[in-house]
């Protein structure tokens, strides 16, 4: 009976929210994506909520990056060229955070912020937290934070389990509680539920899910309802959303809130001639609860229009 009270509660909290941008990345589309640089630029642009994806390192420090590899946003293969293992891929989790420390951060794109500019670093998760905290109390205006845990069941394989130390990391940041101006969102089910059911967290979490069959199997009527009993959202891969616009019904009726991902104003899809017509054809037809975007200050304007 309390569970099925704690699902209702979050569900209340959590729908209540009016209609959100979510900076993916940080504004990622601007400035190299996952620096603190572009978790700022989001924060200035009006973001409700900034994006890092987070891994381990060696020495059980979480910093923002999105692969559980280096080479594709840093400069590790001219640094350790010696340290990849035998699938030719640096792993951050082979590195101490004072070894991070030492790469330089680039664009992933080339369509981007050209690589070969300016100097950026790879942020400790701390370091990220700390500047958006930091940027609330000056700005007066609260921001929230939502992290995703990148691979954890990798991660647990590799000696290095997150789940735990990572809702420390929230503690003592100030993060608990279903109130908590966080969303903590996985693909993985497993870490999730842990959180959730083992570990007893009440911060707000939500499913997120590609396009394989595996993530295509949680999007039906049946899928969602279960995932309300450990989830307070979902985050599924808008060409979901566009293919099935009845999935955002079937959230909302379980309590939860819908996330799609990502609106990238640089890369339109065909069918929209304008960025403001994607997101008109989710927010205000399909309904959708908050978007991801690598341009949050179109995603901003556009809502407050």
């Amino acid at each position: 009976m309390r569970f099925s009270l704690l699902i209702i509660c979050f569900a209340l909290s959590v729908s209540a929210q009016s209609k959100i941008t979510i900076a993916h990345r940080g504004a990622s589309g601007y400035v190299p994506e996952h620096t603190l640089e572009a978790y700022a630029m989001a924060h200035a642009m009006g973001a409700d909520y900034i994006e890092p994806d987070v891994v381990l390192t060696k020495d059980k420090v979480f910093i923002c990056l999105h692969d559980i590899h280096l080479e594709s946003t840093t400069d590790v293969e001219q640094k350790f060229p010696d340290r990849k293992r035998a699938d030719g891929k640096w792993y951050a989790a082979d590195f101490t955070l004072s070894e991070i420390k030492q790469l330089r951060a680039h664009e992933r794109l080339t369509n981007r912020f050209p690589q070969d500019k300016s100097s950026f670093e790879v942020p400790a998760f701390t370091e990220m937290i700390e500047l958006v905290q930091g940027l609330n109390e000056t700005t007066g205006r609260e921001t929230g934070i939502y992290p995703e845990l990148k691979q954890p069941a990798w991660h647990r394989e590799n000696g290095l389990p997150m789940e735990e130390a990572f809702l420390a990391v929230m503690t003592q940041h100030g993060y608990t509680g279903r109130e908590a101006n966080v969303f903590v969102q996985c693909f993985e089910p497993d870490a999730l539920k842990r959180m959730r059911l083992e570990l007893n967290s009440e911060l707000p979490q939500v499913q997120v899910m590609g396009t394989d069959k595996a993530d295509l199997a949680m999007l039906t009527k049946e899928g969602i309802a279960a995932i309300a009993l450990y989830a307070n959202g979902i985050g599924p891969n808008k060409a979901s959303v566009e293919a099935n616009p009845d999935l955002v019904k079937w959230a909302h009726a379980s309590g939860l809130v819908v996330h799609p991902y990502t609106f990238r104003a640089d890369t339109l899809p065909s069918k929209y001639k304008t960025c403001d017509l994607e997101l008109k054809q989710f927010y205000d037809v399909y309904g959708v609860d908050g978007m991801f975007t690598d341009h949050p200050d179109k995603t901003v304007a556009f809502v407050k229009r």
